[in-house]
């Protein structure tokens, strides 16, 4: 990505975290964004959400951010409008980087745990 592209996205990224906690707060999961991908046009945003909660919290909060897509753009581009002639459109994924890195620490926990072949117990760093 560009110079410009990387400052489009941290701009972007800050503003939608800004938007979700404060504008658009709701009970249930937490949401973070963890990453933000503009297009070389600045025409799309991808936003990778990480979402802590259940799995049936995680989907609901997945459906009401994408209903409610255009009214976060709307506020959006209330915050950003000096900033850009046009206002990307915005697209919301999940990002399972926090599940990832779970299951990365339950097997670390398992291999330390675990006897090695000849009956002594070793320690991992």
């Amino acid at each position: 990505m560009s110079i410009r592209t990387d400052r489009v996205a941290s701009l972007l990224q800050h503003e939608i975290g800004v938007i979700l906690q404060k504008q658009l707060p709701r009970s249930g999961p937490i949401i973070t964004v963890v990453d933000v991908k503009i297009t070389p046009d600045l025409s799309i945003a991808r936003f990778y959400i990480s979402i802590i909660g259940s799995d049936e919290e995680r989907a609901e909060a997945m459906v009401a951010l994408k209903e409610q897509t255009k009214s976060i753009r709307k506020i959006l581009s209330s915050k950003i409008r000096h900033h850009f002639r046009r206002i990307p459109e915005l697209e919301f994924h999940e990002d399972h980087l926090y599940e990832r890195a779970n299951r990365i620490e339950q097997l670390l926990n398992e291999v330390r745990r675990s006897p090695v072949e000849n009956g002594e117990q070793r320690e991992l760093l």
